[in-house]
């Protein structure tokens, strides 16, 4: 049913038309909130970098899917025979949209985003290359795609960023490459940065790495839902991929699992970490033999079906929409946020803010100047009803590389006197974005800025340190969670519609 993708639906909706009406069916995007002030609105969200929002295509599918429900590797009665065909295009519909040649690469889900994945692949080329100590990994990685390398393989080399925190610094990396050849093993590094947006140019990476006979693993979580990826098939074939991981929870699907794109000629060559149903070929008791079909044998165990069907939906309506051209539109929206928050006084934005110079998507770090980032985040969500995230993104040390002042007295701080902290880390502000933001989104988010720019000496009266976290509270409003969505006091109503 997968070959035919491509071809079966030449007379649908693509391009802007598509983009246009997919933009305004997400879940969630008319979810209000009371404010501070009184009243409510409408959420903004601009925390899409963290987990996006719900496509409505692909919870549709997923809805439909579960009024076939079974498990896989069964096609003796419909509803096994159905899950076992939809869970295999699922597998080729991720390896179509990043471009890995099925008969070189498998595809395969793991874990509830790209972490388990990461971890996987860090065990995989430590076995597979015994004698390669060490792992190359950028200063600006997640880390989820820093600290298994620091954990399977032992020694990590971080790469700068280029001058005024731009893309991953080529120079440097083939300095390192040269320095220390023989030892490196692989260079990771993320396609798409999830603090400041900056694209790394991963073909340069990899074509300087095979150069030097070390493998590339690429973070694709923030880079899959915003770039063309092509994994192989380039003109020069030192630019292919060899890994590449992301996760769906972050590509409009929240609930679905991470992907891992792999080669099979390496993965062949070492046993699978997780055993269980499903991934071997003969179980007796004194031995077991491992299958060698892809993707079974890295798939132990009852697969998230569901989240697989809705993450290979998303991929073919963003397919249909055209990467290129929604590239281009988020490139547009990007720009023009760059331009109206600069002109906002006091605001700093982090990393190279040329976008012909050093491309960006989906992301913008900031502070406002002497308001600090827990009370900036605390006033868009009290006052204005804007989602947006705080602190350091799990990306502590590409952070510290860009407010290397603040963060001093933070560094120098044993283990010990952290974690007894009573006052607020030190951070920046972070607004994402998806396909579902508009200009008028932007404009009510900058419109915020400049009132907390302007109007900062009078909100922070109204804000305690406090809570687990020590962040800043609002005195005397809080929009109690329980009074806004709780399971249990919502399960008498479910009930009810039950019937």
């Amino acid at each position: 049913m997968a070959a035919n993708h491509s071809n079966a639906h030449n007379g649908a909706l693509r391009g802007p038309e598509l983009l246009a009406r997919v933009a305004t069916d997400f879940l969630g995007l008319e979810t209000r909130y009371p404010l501070a002030s009184g009243g409510d609105s409408r959420r903004v969200y601009l925390d899409s970098t963290a987990p996006t929002l719900m496509m409505g295509t692909a919870h549709r599918a997923m809805e439909a899917l579960l009024g076939h429900y079974a498990n896989t590797h069964s096609l003796l009665h419909n509803s096994a025979k159905l899950a076992t065909q939809n869970y295999a295009w699922a597998h080729e519909r991720v390896l179509s949209f990043v471009g890995a040649d099925p008969d070189r690469y498998t595809a395969f889900f793991a874990g509830s985003g790209a972490t388990a994945g990461m971890n996987r692949l860090a065990r995989v080329f430590r076995d597979l290359r015994p004698g390669r100590d060490t792992a190359l990994v950028s200063i600006m990685e997640h880390h989820s795609n820093d600290l298994p390398h620091r954990k399977h393989l032992g020694r990590v080399l971080h790469l700068p960023a280029e001058e005024g925190i731009g893309s991953i610094n080529l120079e440097a990396l083939e300095q390192l490459l040269v320095q220390e050849r023989g030892r490196v093993n692989y260079v990771a590094v993320t396609g798409v940065s999830n603090v400041t947006g900056i694209i790394n140019p991963i073909h340069d990476i990899a074509r300087l790495a095979h150069a030097h006979d070390a493998l590339v693993l690429v973070d694709g979580a923030q880079m899959v839902a915003h770039v063309p990826v092509q994994m192989s098939g380039r003109a020069d074939p030192a630019e292919d991929i060899d890994a590449l991981v992301f996760s769906g929870h972050k590509t409009y699907v929240p609930g679905s699992p991470g992907v891992v794109i792999a080669l099979k000629e390496q993965l062949r060559q070492i046993d699978p970490v997780e055993v269980g149903g499903g991934m071997v070929a003969r179980v007796l008791t004194d031995h077991y033999s491992v299958t060698s079909k892809f993707p079974d044998r890295e798939e132990a165990g009852t697969p998230n079906i569901p989240g697989a069907i809705g993450l290979a939906t998303s991929l073919e309506v963003l397919d249909r929409i055209g990467m290129d051209f929604l590239f281009a539109e988020e490139e547009k929206l990007l720009s023009y946020a760059l331009e109206q928050m600069l002109a906002v006084p006091g605001v700093v934005i982090y990393g190279d803010t040329d976008i012909e110079r050093c491309p960006r998507v989906a992301s913008i770090s900031f502070n406002i100047e002497a308001v600090h980032h827990s009370l900036v985040a605390a006033i868009l969500n009290d006052y204005h009803n804007i989602a947006v995230r705080n602190e350091c993104f799990c990306a502590h040390p590409y952070v510290i590389e860009m407010m290397p002042e603040e963060t001093a007295e933070f560094v120098a701080l044993s283990d010990e006197a952290v974690e007894n902290l009573t006052s607020p880390k030190p951070g920046m502000v972070r607004a994402s974005f998806g396909l579902y933001n508009t200009v008028d989104d932007v404009d009510r988010f900058t419109a915020a800025l400049r009132d907390i720019s302007a109007n900062s000496a009078g909100y922070t009266p109204l804000y305690r340190i406090g809570g687990s976290d020590h962040e800043y509270l609002h005195t005397s409003f809080e929009a109690a969670p329980e009074s806004l969505f709780n399971i249990p006091g919502m399960l008498d109503s479910l009930l009810a519609n039950s019937g």
